[in-house]
């Protein structure tokens, strides 16, 4: 594996020579890791010239690429966007009138902290499969934020920025639609407590294996102005161990006023449920559980409900724990957590279900979180507003960092 400075002078050599563009027969693909202490997912890229690398915390719903521009290097092909363009517009940002700076409302998702930002552009280095070679595309004009540096703060160690992956006309799958041909409003997401990754395209063995035509699909639904950027999916009702609990299940969903569903989250690290809700649903888990003989133990914040153990048997998808189904559309259509996906070790002999008090006041009826969403395959069809999903990878004795480190690396 090359190091950071290797990767970085092979990007600027490629980029000072050649841009190459994908068709929608390449993959491009972006690394993600974890951080241990925040638990934020990160990816690098490369921007400017000459080509730095830069890291970036990933938020699914985030409208737009922002970073610290006066951390960079000076880049010699970046270049302010005056408010008035078709940039600015396109931004749909605040400052968009005749002779000021284009401005866009930015914010850390993570601390709530906004600020405003200058709309800018420059050149934004990909990693590309093409056929079973690594190669580098560019997009020529990439649109992104430039906040203040306080706006970092909260992120983990290193980030200078946070990576949008919404639905907005700017964020990065959007730009990249736009930017390569053949290439659609579509990306696949397989996070990872180890080496995960974003991919956008075709032509990735990962997407052509068993485990994307496995995929189970359900709508990506939206308020009624059809102006939500988050990712929320249509949850009806929650199994424990197949009974189905007893919700308000006008709870779950979506109303006139954009409040309920369900939400998906890199941001959030452990799924979050709306009080009531996550009231009805641990006092359902801890009945299941005791009926399985497990022990509960004293809570270990942020999670109420703790088990010991000792004396659970452990399987290839985790502890032997009653299973959580999210059913959605039909019978049919069901997210099913296993005991890895369900219970965080947090001491030797304790475990936890993860899953956490939310507040009456959460938008959202239930954000998925991270800790839930890993070593699944997931993919995001904004053109047919769809969303689909694997059960866990695990069931198959595969993950997330299996498939990434299958993947070529022979130009690295």
């Amino acid at each position: 594996m090359a190091s950071s400075l290797q990767l970085l002078l092979i990007f600027s050599l490629i980029i000072s020579s050649f841009a190459h563009k994908p068709t929608s027969q390449n993959a491009l693909i972006f690394p993600l890791t974890k951080d241990p202490s925040t638990l934020q997912y990160l990816t690098h890229l490369y921007t400017g010239t000459p080509m730095a690398a830069t890291k970036l915390v990933v938020d699914l719903s985030g409208p737009f690429l922002w970073l610290d521009c006066a951390s960079r290097h000076v880049s010699s092909s970046h270049r302010p966007i005056p408010g008035g363009s078709l940039q600015c517009s396109r931004a749909k940002a605040t400052g968009c009138g005749s002779g000021r700076s284009c401005t866009l409302n930015t914010v850390n998702t993570i601390t709530r902290a906004a600020a405003r930002g200058d709309l800018a552009e420059d050149i934004l280095a990909v990693e590309c499969i093409d056929r079973s070679d690594r190669i580098i595309a560019t997009v020529d004009w990439f649109l992104f934020s430039c906040a203040p540096p306080l706006l970092v703060n909260g992120l983990a160690r290193g980030a200078k920025g946070m990576l949008g992956l919404g639905r907005s006309r700017i964020s990065l799958p959007s730009q990249i639609a736009t930017s390569f041909r053949g290439v659609h409003r579509k990306f696949a997401v397989c996070l990872s407590s180890n080496d995960g990754f974003i991919v956008s395209g075709k032509g990735v063995p990962l997407l052509q294996s068993d485990a994307s035509n496995s995929l189970t699909y359900t709508p990506l639904i939206s308020n009624q102005e059809g102006t939500l950027e988050d990712y929320y999916i249509n949850v009806k009702s929650i199994k424990i161990n197949g009974k189905r609990l007893s919700l308000n299940t006008s709870k779950l969903s979506m109303d006139h006023e954009g409040k309920g569903g369900t939400k998906l989250s890199t941001i959030v690290p452990y799924t979050t449920m709306e009080t009531t809700i996550y009231e009805t649903f641990a006092k359902a888990y801890v009945t299941a559980a005791a009926a399985t003989n497990m022990t509960r133990v004293a809570s270990v914040a942020p999670f109420e409900v703790c088990f010991s153990s000792d004396g659970v048997d452990k399987t290839r998808v985790g502890p032997a724990v009653p299973a959580v189904d999210l059913v959605m559309q039909s019978e049919m259509v069901r997210w099913r957590i296993h005991g890895r996906d369900s219970m965080v070790e947090v001491s030797e002999g304790v475990m936890c279900l993860g899953f956490v008090d939310g507040g009456l006041s959460q938008g959202a009826s239930i954000v998925m979180g991270g800790y839930q969403l890993e070593d699944h395959l997931l993919e995001f069809d904004l053109a047919a507003s769809m969303f689909g999903f694997t059960s866990s990878l695990l069931v198959r004795e595969s993950s997330c960092s299996d498939f990434w480190h299958s993947m070529p690396r022979e130009s690295l």
